[in-house]
């Protein structure tokens, strides 16, 4: 039987083709194997690479392509998009809702013209602000705290006028920040220094402040090595470019101005406020100015008087006021603070340091003017009133107003008392929680994408909706800082963000931005325009967005898949390198990314970096 087994009729025929099938699909397979081990497949999660430098600007562009998932638009039967054409030159340092044309119309009574004056429709620039000629990446931090180069602010202004007061200098091609300022020309680290004496800057208690008149910011500046984070603003006016220059050093600050409307803060927002020669008129309006920076000061928080009229016995003669006009001055300050319940707890030379009481029980006021609003944080575009701030009730004298804080950085992931007391409706310290690992879970996909995220490489970095300010927190390091920005057309939750030891403001997306061009490296905006499609035109959105990046800055946005396909078909002709991507979490989310390199360009030159180069 064995012996005509291997005589069956068509046996040996069959036996030979499978052999042949077997060594076909091995091959296949084989090939297969290697040609997916090759990377050539879109999708495959390879991390983001640098491909190219531009040595004449030493800037690193980013490249998505061939690295990603790129979802096909389909687009119909529509136009294409349009192409934005760049500004004039006369653009370059364009700021919408701050330019001097415009601010020259309104009544210089309580520096109204000196607020934002926002262009109407038909006056809106639909163009892209070009960079000025020979712009080049800002130095890395921390050697940005100290040089600027000249090319991207090119005004000596300040080199000249503050010349003996230690603020700029100029070097061959680049600026130099001494640190100096004008109540501390032998620098910042020293005045700090004086501060901390009195104020507890080294142990984590004090973490947010507000430098109202900052000049270059040197005292932010200065205050970031010791972990704590200032919000800073000056007004757009002779002093040109101060708010321009401390953004370039990589330093928190925004074009503003005590004047007739509330600052864009919350209440109860900074554990420090000061006031270094800033030239606000504190004793006008009935202290007007000084009850805005009590409603925006935490309880037990602290606020610092450097210049007029303290210490007017040594500088009266230079200050060019009388003896008795300043002494006036100062009483009169004394008795607005009296009135605030702030405990006066140094003077010595040119510095004076008072401390707010932790709650309203263990002040007696006589005759304070109460305010009667029931929301002390709804301040958008909201007159500056004459009145005190109430505070949150409490049950004893020792109780915190608004609950205690604990130090910085165990602030940052605590529950932060707005939420611990029931104030954010719909949040709880469960979905907080929930909240916080969602944005860790979604930066580690973003640091997945561009593993120049959390780097230096991105100082400057912006949060367009922030929310609870799980973005930023997940993010937080000494090498960036991040603007959390709260929609005036979403819940309030900035509170909560000062409440980790954050820093932002408030912000209406359908009007220019209170800063400079060319001032943010990297923008994340999550729900933006799906928030603001049937209020605005996204297109200004995306021209803002583009205004106030940076040549070579990246721009992350996360939305509903129909919204983001808008998004993309307009940001295509702002000379922008863009990918829409899946979600992290798949393709059937709904939900997706869209990651964008701004190209670099310059007026005048049309020249500009893109895939195609």
């Amino acid at each position: 039987m064995m012996g005509s087994k291997y005589h069956l009729p068509g046996y040996r025929t069959r036996g030979t083709l499978s052999i042949f099938i077997v060594i076909g699909l091995c091959c296949f397979f084989y090939l297969l194997g290697a040609w997916q081990k090759s990377g050539f497949r879109k999708g495959d999660g390879i991390p983001l690479e640098i491909t190219r430098q531009i040595d004449c600007n030493n800037v690193t562009i980013l490249d998505f392509e061939a690295h990603h998932n790129d979802l096909e638009i389909i687009e119909h039967d529509e136009p294409r998009a349009k192409l934005f054409k760049p500004c004039d030159i006369q653009y370059t340092d364009y700021t919408p809702c701050q330019e001097q044309d415009r601010a020259m119309q309104f009544p210089r009574e309580n520096m109204i013209y000196r607020e934002r004056h926002c262009p109407p429709e038909e006056e809106k620039l639909h163009c892209l602000i070009p960079a000025p000629k020979g712009y080049v990446t800002p130095f890395p931090w921390p050697k940005s705290r100290d040089y600027v180069h000249y090319a991207n602010v090119p005004y000596k202004h300040l080199t000249v006028e503050k010349a003996v007061q230690n603020w700029v200098q100029f070097q061959g091609d680049v600026f130099k920040f001494p640190g100096g300022g004008t109540m501390f020309p032998q620098g910042a680290d020293a005045y700090i220094d004086e501060l901390a004496s009195v104020i507890p800057i080294a142990d984590g208690t004090v973490r947010t402040a507000l430098d109202t008149g900052c000049g270059v910011a040197s005292w932010g500046a200065y205050l970031l090595k010791r972990n704590v984070l200032a919000m800073s603003f000056a007004p757009r006016d002779n002093h040109e470019a101060q708010v321009q220059f401390a953004l370039e050093r990589g330093v928190p600050a925004i074009i503003g101005v005590l004047g007739s409307i509330n600052l864009p803060y919350p209440s109860r927002a900074f554990d420090m406020a000061q006031c270094s020669r800033c030239l606000i008129p504190w004793t006008a309006n009935d202290g007007m100015y000084l009850m805005e920076v009590d409603r925006v000061l935490r309880p037990g928080g602290y606020w610092i008087l450097s210049g007029p009229p303290i210490n007017w016995k040594t500088y009266y003669q230079t200050w060019k006021r009388s003896k008795e006009d300043l002494n006036a001055e100062q009483t009169e300050i004394e008795k607005l603070a009296e009135l605030l319940c702030w405990e006066k707890k140094y003077e010595k030379g040119d510095i004076a340091i008072w401390r707010k009481k932790v709650n309203d029980k263990s002040c007696q006021r006589n005759s304070a003017n109460i305010c009667s609003s029931k929301d002390a944080d709804d301040v958008w575009y909201k007159k500056m009133g004459t009145c005190v701030t109430p505070l949150p009730e409490v049950s004893s004298k020792d109780e915190v107003a608004g609950g205690e804080l604990k130090k910085f950085p165990a602030r940052l992931f605590a529950v932060p008392p707005r939420i611990a007391k029931g104030s954010i409706e719909g949040v709880t310290a469960e979905s907080y929680e929930e909240d916080n690992k969602l944005w860790k879970k979604r930066l580690n996909a973003y640091k997945r994408i561009n593993r120049l995220i959390g780097t230096t490489r991105y100082r400057n970095v912006m949060d367009m909706n922030a929310g609870l300010g799980g973005f930023a927190a997940a993010l937080e390091s000494p090498k960036s800082w991040v603007m959390n920005v709260v929609p005036t057309i979403s819940k309030n939750t900035l509170g909560v963000i000062y409440e980790r030891g954050l820093i932002g403001m408030y912000h209406d997306w359908c009007e220019g931005f209170s800063t400079y061009p060319r001032t943010y490296d990297l923008i994340h905006a999550s729900g933006v325009f799906s928030l603001y499609q049937n209020r605005c035109e996204l297109e200004d959105i995306l021209l803002e967005m583009d205004r106030i990046l940076r040549p070579e800055g990246a721009v992350i946005l996360r939305d509903e898949v129909d919204v983001m396909n808008k998004v993309k078909k307009i940001a295509g002709g702002m000379r922008w390198t863009i990918r829409l991507m899946d979600h992290e979490d798949g393709p059937l989310v709904p939900e997706k990314i869209l990651v964008a390199v701004k190209q670099y360009w310059v007026g005048g030159s049309g020249n500009s970096t893109s895939s195609n180069q």
